[in-house]
């Protein structure tokens, strides 16, 4: 992600320095970006103080990267906005449609959209296997899968807010989004998860659907979502779409989707300057694309005062 990032500053401006921000001095991140700023957590520092950080690092975007940052930026996206800096995340109701798997199940269904049966209780499905969940934030967070009623109940006791959906055999699918200020839907990718790890795919390829991507352009524009965001779809043995949940940020594996034409970054650096886009087309990739994540080793020379 932060390799894409890079590639959508050169085109804009090849003085511009990323600067990657984390509690954890040893983030891995640090070896990737221009500048790393060691941040406190996001509780213990008061916007003011945040604002006037950025000024001092003369930093105008923020592309935020985790879901338990998300809200914080959204409630701050306008305040930000007036000091001159934009952020790449949707307005807090969106955040809190996302991040809430029930909310986000209740507003798809009195919308028509074909949401995945959430619940708070087991009984209340009709299945025989199931799927348990946190409600809130990541899903793949201490996810059990393929339970029975008594497994599920078991499972549940271990999460601090489960929520039941019905385990549905099938595809799964992630479909990435980029959507405008305006709320225009500029591109949408759908891609296989071949092989997820830690709720991450570590093997993705590009497919077409057009009756999924127009379905989730809908439900972005429904939800009034802005930036990239991502969705997780199951498509089952008669090819109906089931939506699991939508991921209001940048996703683990969606650089694929950058390389087939959606360029979320280099757009968001262009809406955030004034530029229209109806002047920078989507531009999909005619051929399919399949990514392999896996790791690798950088290896860079140190000072004495390092040792």
């Amino acid at each position: 992600m932060l390799q894409a990032v890079q590639q959508a500053m050169l085109k804009m401006d090849s003085s511009m320095t990323l600067i990657g921000a984390d509690m954890n001095p040893n983030c891995i991140g640090r070896y990737f970006v221009h500048e790393f700023w060691e941040m406190p957590s996001l509780k213990d520092v008061a916007i003011e103080e945040f604002i006037l950080v950025c000024k001092k690092k003369n930093i105008r975007f923020i592309i935020p990267t985790r879901d338990g940052e998300l809200f914080y930026f959204a409630f701050h996206r306008r305040l930000f906005e007036e000091h001159g800096i934009s952020v790449m995340v949707s307005e807090p109701e969106a955040i809190k449609a996302c991040l809430d798997k029930l909310r986000f199940y209740k507003v798809l269904t009195e919308n028509g959209f074909p949401a995945i049966p959430t619940s708070l209780s087991a009984q209340e499905l009709k299945c025989n296997n199931y799927v348990v969940k946190e409600r809130y934030g990541a899903g793949a967070r201490s996810i059990g899968i393929n339970l029975s009623s008594e497994e599920a109940v078991l499972h549940a006791k271990k999460l601090e807010d489960p929520i039941f959906q019905p385990f549905i055999q099938g595809i799964e699918i992630s479909v990435d989004l980029y959507i405008t200020r305006t709320g225009d839907v500029k591109g949408v990718v759908a891609r296989t998860r071949d092989n997820v790890v830690n709720g991450e795919s570590q093997v993705t390829t590009t497919i077409k659907n057009e009756k999924l991507e127009r379905m989730c352009g809908d439900i972005a524009k429904c939800l009034k979502l802005y930036g990239h965001v991502v969705m997780q779809v199951i498509m089952d043995n008669k090819g109906d779409f089931h939506i699991i949940e939508c991921n209001s940020r940048f996703g683990g594996a969606s650089t694929l989707s950058i390389e087939v034409g959606l360029d979320s970054f280099y757009w968001f650096f262009l809406e955030s300057q004034g530029k229209n886009l109806d002047d920078y087309p989507f531009i999909r990739s005619t051929t399919e694309k399949r990514q392999i994540r896996y790791p690798t080793n950088l290896i860079i020379d140190i000072g004495e005062e390092e040792v």
